[in-house]
């Protein structure tokens, strides 16, 4: 540990398409990209098809291999999901687009408003993504830029993360708000804050709940309108594997019966809404792990896909497209 969408309920009532009842959205697929293996970066990314969870790895790659990539998904949920952040020969500002459902690449000419790495990230989806904290090379960072889907421009938002926080990771309730919760940096070098971004004025709080125990490096994922999930990580102590869950809308805090397979930190996150949550590879003390842990959120259960990443890896990205209407 030494290194450094949504239940979305888009309406697209047009010529050729009209409700027929199902009011649901159906998940598509979901993505883990980049990360470091034993073999060194990674560009690759592998996706995730729902329902049946199976695995494939696209042909379209990240625009360079890079660790250290934004944690907790920025989807815009049937159009395109964007990884951002992380660290190649050094820091990057870039933001690489993989657009759905053609799974190809682009990189936006838009970049983060500073080169960082562990950053996290998370997006309502229709609307806008939020890339927040990390690490500049130098300094420990409070930022949140902002990446408008429809012009795919970056602004930086007045509002700041209550600590300066490096390997943070965040969720978000789609419409609502987006939350950023832990990370290391500062003193105390653990953190267990979780502030909260409205999203109709982009206004920053800090919820009166924490995370149960101090981290940094662990996953995010939502079920939009219902709640969000905080798994993994480590602190002081080493590597965790208990789950906090943040009940929407009131805000509270419990904690998972479930846990993950193991202990492990450095994991990729990303979720399909109204179904299940996913944490991929990550760090443990065997080593880095290709495995990828299921929670399925009517339960609050965990399983353990029968499909793997593609290689162990750690330090990676996750987002999902959990489909529209």
């Amino acid at each position: 540990m030494t290194r450094f969408d949504s239940r979305r309920r888009v309406s697209t009532y047009t010529s050729v398409w009209m409700p027929t009842g199902d009011e649901t959205a159906h998940g598509v697929a979901g993505y883990f990209a980049g990360g470091y293996s034993s073999a060194g970066l990674l560009s690759g990314i592998d996706k995730i098809t729902f329902p049946d969870d199976t695995k494939s790895t696209l042909s379209a790659t990240l625009t360079g291999a890079a660790e250290g990539l934004s944690q907790g998904g920025m989807a815009n949920s049937g159009v395109a999901g964007y990884v951002s952040g992380g660290v190649g020969a050094a820091n990057l500002s870039r933001i690489d687009k993989i657009t759905f459902p053609a799974d190809t690449k682009s990189t936006l000419s838009a970049t983060l408003s500073v080169a960082v790495a562990n950053p996290a990230a998370m997006a309502n989806s229709g609307t806008a993504g939020y890339v927040g904290g990390g690490h500049d090379g130098s300094n420990v960072r409070s930022h949140i830029d902002k990446i408008t889907f429809s012009s795919e421009s970056r602004s930086t938002l007045s509002a700041t993360l209550t600590s300066a926080a490096n390997q943070l990771s965040a969720m978000a309730n789609s419409s609502v708000a987006g939350y950023f919760g832990g990370g290391t940096g500062g003193s105390p070098y653990y953190h267990s804050n979780i502030d909260k971004i409205t999203f109709a004025d982009d206004s920053k709080s800090t919820l009166s709940a924490t995370l149960t125990t101090a981290r940094g490096y662990m996953g995010g994922v939502a079920d939009s309108g219902v709640a969000g999930y905080f798994g993994g990580g480590g602190d002081a102590g080493g590597n965790l594997s208990g789950i906090d869950k943040i009940t929407f809308p009131a805000d509270t805090k419990s904690t998972l019966s479930a846990t993950l397979t193991s202990a492990v930190s450095q994991m990729g996150s990303m979720a399909n809404s109204g179904v299940a949550g996913y944490f991929g590879g990550g760090e443990a003390s065997a080593g880095y792990l290709t495995r990828i842990d299921k929670i399925t959120f009517s339960s609050d259960s965990k399983s353990t896909l029968s499909a793997t990443l593609t290689s162990a890896r750690r330090d990676l990205a996750g987002f999902a497209d959990s489909g529209t209407l």
